[in-house]
């Protein structure tokens, strides 16, 4: 939920600068940095389309695998967890490259810029996260203790609230004195 969340905020920082280099916008909100400079170089264009449209695509991308995998037939599948990582770290990569490119080659920074790129390296670490989470769900799926505790947990009305069976699992391990 919360990729969804972060990525739902990308779509709307790229799309504000796409909206700026289509011409829909005048000038750019920027309190610090030279945002026009950088949407203006001949860096903000890449294979003939904006690269904010690219950023647009890129948080559109992560925004629908997260709510994909909101579905409960897919909340625990590793290999949407996996994807996700992969695709966030293309962005992490990519935003690097950018922010390179702002310091080293255009010699300006874009304040939007830098707020894609954080969002970017925030989706990449919650995904990071998510994946070791469920492997180590995973991994107590198959621990006997863990399946014993978590059957008491079901049968005491404890773990309502938990997901899935796996994570009542994790948590019956982990609160044990």
């Amino acid at each position: 939920m919360l990729a969804a969340i972060i990525s739902l905020a990308g779509v709307f920082v790229a799309l504000y600068l796409l909206l700026y280099k289509l011409g829909y916008i005048g000038t750019l909100s920027c309190g610090v940095g030279s945002c026009e400079v950088v949407q203006t170089s001949r860096w903000a264009t890449l294979l003939g389309a904006p690269v904010a449209a690219w950023g647009v695509g890129y948080y559109l991308a992560v925004l629908a695998i997260a709510l994909v995998g909101l579905r409960p037939t897919l909340e625990d599948s590793r290999r949407l967890s996996q994807l996700l990582v992969t695709v966030t770290a293309t962005g992490v990569l990519f935003s690097l490259w950018l922010t390179y490119l702002e310091l080293f080659v255009i010699d300006a920074i874009c304040m939007w810029c830098v707020v894609s790129a954080v969002l970017a390296t925030l989706l990449f670490i919650v995904c990071v996260m998510d994946l070791d989470e469920l492997r180590m769900l995973h991994d107590a799926a198959d621990d006997p203790l863990a399946a014993d505790a978590a059957a008491t947990l079901r049968s005491e009305s404890w773990g309502g609230m938990l997901r899935t069976s796996r994570e009542v699992q994790i948590r019956a391990v982990r609160d044990e004195p």
